[in-house]
């Protein structure tokens, strides 16, 4: 924790996920942003994509992009977790993931179990938070199910942060039963961006434009994080 007096616990962290993703993929993102607010941590990928995937987009392979991606993952989750349990002294619980490969884009979200330390006040009461989270409740409700429970936080001007819990169907569960959880994913991510993207009602309702949306699951706990990342410019 030494290093802390010179460089900030973000920074910090930025550097550590920068490297580990070079050392794990070949190539790492060209900027890294973490925010941090009470049991929240939202690690920002800018320009993340390796010359290999970029090849086999271009030939409409995204899949196999996205499934080695997966792959990848798996291993470097959990040394993510433990630097940053080692970090702040503090057990990470939950960790979730997702890209937008056509803007080479990536967002990592950590749920702690207890406040991080050097994390940043967070807002529960930002403008319009009724309002937004019943736009996204209501786009819920038409890709999967309305949500028991949606609690939104503003980490940042630029990071709007969704926790939603039970949003899985009957049928879906029996999906991730006999092993179609990956499919599923794959589905309701492409059409639950395509709905908040498209929403007037939240173009009208924040106070930028979206720049990027990422979505990722725990079928065990039946919860859904969503990150809204803001562009500062309309």
């Amino acid at each position: 924790m030494d290093q802390l007096h010179n460089q900030s616990f973000q920074q910090i962290i930025a550097s550590y996920t920068g490297k580990l993703l070079r050392d794990h993929f070949g190539k790492g993102p060209e900027s890294v942003v973490v925010s941090t607010g009470s049991t929240f941590i939202t690690i920002y990928l800018r320009n993340f994509m390796t010359p290999t995937e970029k090849i086999l987009l271009e030939q409409h392979q995204e899949g196999l992009v996205m499934e080695t991606r997966d792959k990848l993952m798996l291993a470097v989750m959990p040394e993510i977790l433990q630097y940053l349990q080692d970090m702040s002294s503090v057990s990470m619980e939950e960790c979730y993931y997702d890209w937008d490969l056509e803007q080479k884009t990536g967002m990592i979200m950590i749920i702690s179990r207890e406040p991080v330390c050097h994390a940043h006040f967070i807002s529960t009461e930002y403008n319009c938070r009724k309002e937004i989270e019943a736009e996204l409740n209501r786009i819920s409700a038409h890709v999967q199910k309305a949500p028991c429970t949606t609690d939104s936080y503003e980490m940042n001007p630029r990071t709007l942060l969704v926790v939603r819990n039970g949003v899985l169907l009957p049928m879906e569960q029996e999906m991730i039963r006999l092993g179609q959880g990956d499919t599923l994913k794959r589905v309701k991510r492409k059409l639950e961006k395509e709905y908040v993207l498209k929403s007037h009602i939240l173009e009208e309702l924040l106070p930028t434009r979206i720049s990027d949306c990422f979505i990722d699951w725990n079928y065990t706990l039946d919860k859904s994080i969503l990150v809204l990342a803001l562009n500062p410019h309309r």
